[in-house]
């Protein structure tokens, strides 16, 4: 019998906490930089992607994230094999094979993956810091607007809120 694989945790996004701060940008950002340093990477003029972003909709701020999908359209739309799923079960781009042709970009459906200079740009979760292995992203926001946990953890903590909404009216 095979053991339980570990739950894997995803980023998952509370809307309703966002207040547009872009601490998360800046976190994503830095810890991209060379030595993971925003004044250093401001004095040597680094200017690293960003794989998170700030989004309003409808006068709602939200991030933007990957969100790893199971099945990943990005994965399957790239012509070149640039978009792939690693041994960790996570999807990345390899900036070397891509040709910068945009259909991963056009297959998310999250708008999760940005063009970069001539090449698809996204999240690969390749920032976990900390000893608890948390996004850089996710440990910045001030709000909890985004939170690092299982699927089973979020589904819980939103049937929780649900109920709890509804015992107060």
């Amino acid at each position: 019998m095979k053991p339980k694989a570990a739950k894997q945790k995803e980023i998952f996004i509370r809307p309703q906490l966002c207040t547009g701060c872009h601490s998360c940008e800046l976190a994503c950002a830095v810890s991209h930089t060379t030595d993971r340093d925003l004044v250093a990477a401001v004095l040597r003029g680094e200017r690293p992607p960003r794989y998170v972003w700030v989004d309003a909709f409808d006068g709602l701020k939200a991030p933007t994230v990957c969100r790893q999908c199971k099945n990943a359209p990005c994965v399957t739309a790239c012509p070149t094999g640039a978009m792939y799923v690693a041994d960790n079960d996570i999807k990345v781009c390899d900036v070397n094979q891509c040709i910068g042709c945009w259909m991963c970009v056009v297959a998310c459906p999250f708008g999760a993956i940005a063009q970069g200079d001539g090449v698809a740009l996204k999240c690969s979760r390749d920032c976990m810091q900390g000893e608890d292995d948390i996004p850089a992203c996710v440990r910045a926001c001030p709000t909890g607007a985004l939170v690092y946990m299982t699927v089973q953890e979020f589904a819980a903590e939103r049937r929780r809120a649900t109920a709890a909404s509804s015992r107060a009216r």
